[in-house]
């Protein structure tokens, strides 16, 4: 690829967007060509916006900013959305999870703090706070981003980031008293913690900078006590774009290590029961991934795809890896979700189309019992240690916050926990599973919640939302923002397309790479279907979804704009082109596809939504949400994507950029913040719909 940039520059002059006379701040615009394979020009006029902390950037950031934060302040007092979501975000009760000895729960002392740890010998007395993130020094927002307790329930690691961002500083305390250790580790990313005796292994990366491509994982070994500098390198390669996966088993006699390359996985274990403990070869060149998830009598028990569509249970015996022995033959109920093994039984979840179903199987492979969840709901948790016999589970449905339960895994008696007390009569919900076709042999699931009673005229205010991508299988979670959207006579609607793992591993193929636009078109069905069907019209259809969701979403009203009256992507990749080159881009060519192979670059070009904007088309109302340091879908996706849009003259629906502050990929990181995030959200979407 060369690129010319040409000495030409423009400016696009203010103009009034429509009879609100939204006046969008002026973008510069360079006229810069990539040409790919000698011979295809692509132009990408808003480079310049990639350099995110230029002072030029930033004022065009600030002037957007302060046009939507007025926009979305008139509309979301209009409809009254902050103080309504709020109020249905109020809900009493605690989630304890057992880590060894005690019980920690996450615990927020006002609506502006972050959430702190607390530890407790008694599920129902979980009130020692032993890490708050909120008395930090240096102005940053800090959050805690996970936990990991020693065996012998003496320490715990735990992880926070700054700013949303994905980089980790790890941190140790001793318990139960919480006193803060004198390890600290820094340059962690998509790391866990996984201890071995008075340490623990951990991954790290090179820090090249703000957006830089996220490569070169290391995994080391950290005894408890050591500057970080003395820490042991467990493993590395010298392609720096291959990712590492790896844990301990519950007794700590195996650490195991995948390797996961562009063609195959490998795997790698340590026997600390060995004459000689080091790491030797397990499993190589698999086509097919699998998850391990602990031992059992020196087996190694794992999940795995291999010549299933919706995933088996297998052991596996390291010194005669490749003669596995299956546990739990494939189920015809759904996909596989997650294992809990315990001392005599494996405890298994499967999905299908957001209905989960909890089985127990005897290691022999007997099946001894099974349960039915309600439809749009799942079901996590499952806390406590491998001898335990008594669980916390949580059971949650989108208009109905975690229920904790306690189940009794030889019994099989369930009862509640704690009592959870909402604001709002979530039994006046319908949630209804249903599919619609896209041909003769596939049909796609979608759930649907409204109200009981609700009146399908094809004039309810209707929100359509997905995900589909990496093979991911989308559980209900609870939302206040949906309740406020059902209360407002909404109908809430989420589609399963091809490339997420609702119907296993041939539904995430039929959506990854060249197949990325089955998930465009499946989206779109879903969409005319809600249409066809008279749960709305196209002049009261929204439509949003977050990360790759947002992708797919702008991508379908780009191509599709006749659907919608409001789309709001979130965090969303629109620069398909340039996505490879920053931060995650490289570790996500197999879902995408690079554009250094000509069939990869002509599909993403097809699709990727800043590339295919057409001057002459009014598209939707668009809300485009961000936050300027996430660093796994860098903001200036959406700048670039905001920009292309408003600077055309045929845009007279509104187009507005919305960027939370100090926050990443996930967005707001208090409870104040992500109520207005939400609240602009609804404020948006219901002006769009309601006029």
């Amino acid at each position: 690829m060369k690129r010319n940039l040409l000495l030409f520059t423009g400016l696009f002059f203010l103009f009034h967007a429509n009879a609100q006379s939204l006046e969008y701040p002026t973008c510069p615009q360079h006229t810069l060509v990539d040409t790919f394979f000698s011979n295809y020009p692509l132009s990408d006029p808003y480079r310049n916006l990639e350099n995110v902390r230029d002072e030029t950037t930033l004022a065009w950031i600030e002037a957007e900013n302060k046009l939507s934060k007025k926009y979305l302040h008139k509309a979301s007092s209009q409809y009254s959305c902050k103080s309504s979501i709020d109020k249905y975000a109020y809900i009493t009760g605690s989630h304890p999870v057992k880590k060894g000895k005690y019980y920690f729960s996450y615990k927020r002392r006002n609506d502006l703090a972050v959430p702190g740890l607390y530890l407790g010998t008694d599920p129902k007395n979980i009130d020692y706070p032993i890490v708050d993130p909120n008395y930090k020094k240096g102005g940053d927002k800090i959050d805690i981003m996970g936990y990991s307790v020693s065996k012998d329930s003496k320490n715990l690691a735990y992880a926070i980031n700054r700013n949303g961002s994905d980089w980790r500083e790890v941190y140790v305390v001793g318990l139960p008293s919480g006193t803060k250790q004198k390890d600290h580790l820094k340059g962690v990313k998509f790391s866990s913690m996984q201890w071995k005796n008075d340490g623990f292994f951990y991954s790290r990366y090179p820090d090249h900078g703000e957006f830089y491509a996220t490569e070169g994982e290391e995994i080391f070994y950290h005894k408890l006590g050591d500057e970080q500098e003395k820490d042991q390198l467990i493993f590395k390669r010298k392609n720096p774009s291959i990712q590492f996966s790896y844990q301990t088993t519950s007794n700590e006699r195996y650490f195991i290590l995948r390797e996961e390359t562009s063609r195959y996985f490998n795997y790698f274990f340590i026997d600390y029961q060995a004459e000689k403990p080091y790491l030797r070869p397990l499993l190589m060149k698999q086509k097919s991934g699998l998850s391990i998830i602990d031992s059992q009598d020196g087996k190694l028990i794992a999940i795995t795809g291999k010549d299933s569509n919706g995933g088996s249970v297998v052991f596996i015996d390291p010194y005669d890896p490749y003669n596995w022995k299956q546990i739990v033959p494939e189920s015809g109920n759904g996909v596989l979700t997650d294992c809990i093994p315990k001392m005599d039984r494996l405890l298994l979840i499967y999905q299908s189309n957001q209905h989960p179903i909890l089985k127990i199987f005897k290691y022999s492979g007997e099946e001894i019992y099974n349960l039915e969840l309600p439809e749009a709901s799942s079901i996590y948790g499952f806390y406590g240690e491998k001898e335990d016999v008594d669980l916390y589970f949580y059971l949650q449905q989108y208009t109905i916050p975690s229920i904790p339960y306690i189940f009794n895994t030889n019994t099989f008696k369930r009862e509640l926990g704690e009592r959870v007390n909402v604001t709002f009569s979530f039994q006046n919900y319908e949630n209804v599973s249903i599919s619609y076709p896209i041909n003769d042999s596939v049909s796609i699931p979608m759930n649907l919640v409204y109200k009981k009673g609700l009146k399908l005229d094809g004039q309810n205010p209707c929100l359509l939302k997905t995900y589909g991508g990496f093979g991911s299988i989308a559980s209900p979670n609870f939302d206040p923002g949906i309740v406020y959207f059902i209360e407002k006579g909404g109908v809430y609607a989420y589609a399963n397309i091809r490339g997420g793992g609702d119907r296993g591993k041939a539904w995430m193929r039929a959506g990854r790479r060249l197949n990325k636009q089955n998930s465009i078109d499946d989206f779109n069905a879903a969409a005319d279907y809600l249409i066809k069907k008279g749960y709305t019209c196209a002049d009261k259809l929204a439509a949003t979804g977050a990360s790759h969701g947002g992708l797919i979403v702008a991508a379908a009203a780009i191509q599709h704009p006749e659907l919608y009256k409001a789309v709001v992507p979130v965090v969303a990749p629109t620069d398909m082109i340039r996505f490879e080159q920053f931060t995650v881009g490289s570790l996500h060519m197999d879902e995408f596809g690079t554009v250094a192979d000509s069939l990869d670059f002509v599909n993403l070009r097809s699709y990727s939504p800043l590339h295919n904007i057409k001057k002459e088309v009014n598209y939707p109302a668009m809300l485009v949400m961000t936050s300027e340091n996430d660093d796994r879908v860098p903001p200036f996706h959406s700048y670039k994507f905001v920009a292309a849009l408003q600077n055309r003259k045929a845009q007279s629906k509104p187009i507005l950029l919305r960027v939370e502050e100090q926050a990443g990929h996930y967005g707001a990181i208090n409870h104040s913040a992500a109520i207005k995030e939400k609240a602009d959200m609804y404020g948006f979407i219901m002006k769009m719909l309601m006029n």
